[in-house]
């Protein structure tokens, strides 16, 4: 089979890595274009167009699909990313996280099938690793699916189920599922192959949204539940990393655990700093026990490690 390939991110790039290593045929991918990034905001090439550049795969970076985008530059670069698929000679289009809206013309061309990290119905859209720990789900898994116009609303090829560690976080969540999706993707062109591959209609119940993740969330509120609070440290790491204010200053948390605890004390007061019991914070319901920081501009610390270039107790976090 030949497979054009879109994606963009980290998650994708593990896609493409397991399609190139199962041997298809891969004649063009599209990724977003270069981003700045860092401290000198220089411009930085996606995961996905780094590994293809280094397989001698073509590469195409619209800003846009959309050729009927009110944007000349976007609706000049659309038709022409238009012009190059309809001339590529493709049996299927792979898509992981690519973060562009692939419009009716793109899907007509050939079929279209997606990577999605969750459990279809549940969480669609831009963020459902995020989400489905920050709400403290038990499992996730991937849904390769059929795309259609719609958010992730196509009928489902294949889904394969995988719990949530207590411990895991985005990152190494997101880790998981991309391993998992390399696999079954690789396993779902193979029945596409033979003409094995069923499409089943999504449930019409339990659908929830995954919103993108906005840097705004990740200030906490210690008003809040230690339980809701350590499901959000554990969701907002690596991104965008959850916060806290402490003597003016503010205060990364990259880990945590929730403990049952009565306090008096205001939400965000410190009840402990020390090496035996680390840094517990009072909480609206439950204290909630830091375990990872990092001060600005430092690197990520042990609460125990933490604790000794400051001093904390009777501080207050918010």
């Amino acid at each position: 089979m030949k497979v054009i390939f879109a994606g963009t991110p980290e998650f994708a790039a593990v896609a493409l890595q397991s399609l190139i290593e199962a041997g298809f045929d891969i004649p063009l991918v599209l990724t977003q274009p270069d981003r700045p990034a860092g401290r000198g905001m220089q411009l930085h090439a996606s995961a996905v167009k780094q590994l293809a550049q280094r397989h001698g795969i073509e590469v195409l970076q619209p800003l846009s699909l959309r050729q009927d985008s009110k944007d000349p530059q976007r609706a000049a670069e659309a038709g022409d990313a238009h012009a190059r698929l309809l001339a590529t000679d493709y049996d299927v289009m792979v898509v992981a996280a690519y973060g562009l809206i692939l419009p009716r013309a793109t899907l007509d061309i050939r079929p279209c099938i997606n990577i999605h990290g969750s459990l279809l119905p549940r969480w669609r859209g831009a963020a459902p690793i995020h989400r489905a720990i920050e709400a403290g789900d038990d499992e996730t898994g991937i849904t390769i699916m059929r795309m259609e116009e719609g958010l992730d609303t196509g009928p489902m090829l294949a889904v394969e189920r995988l719990n949530i560690a207590a411990g895991d976080s985005t990152g190494t969540l997101h880790d998981k599922l991309a391993a998992l999706g390399g696999r079954m993707i690789v396993a779902a062109l193979r029945k596409m192959e033979q003409g094995a591959l069923e499409a089943v209609p999504q449930p019409e119940a339990g659908v929830t949204y995954a919103a993108k993740i906005s840097k705004d969330e990740a200030a906490l509120d210690f008003s809040l539940p230690a339980l809701e609070l350590g499901l959000k440290i554990r969701a907002f790491n690596p991104f965008p990393g959850a916060t806290a204010q402490l003597d003016g200053a503010t205060v990364k948390l990259w880990a945590a655990e929730a403990l049952e605890a009565d306090s008096a004390a205001a939400p965000g007061q410190v009840l402990a700093a020390d090496a035996q019991h680390g840094i517990v914070v009072a909480c609206g319901a439950g204290a909630l026990r830091l375990i990872e920081l990092q001060k600005p501009g430092g690197k990520r610390l042990p609460a125990a490690e933490f604790i000794k270039g400051c001093t904390i107790d009777g501080a207050r976090f918010s």
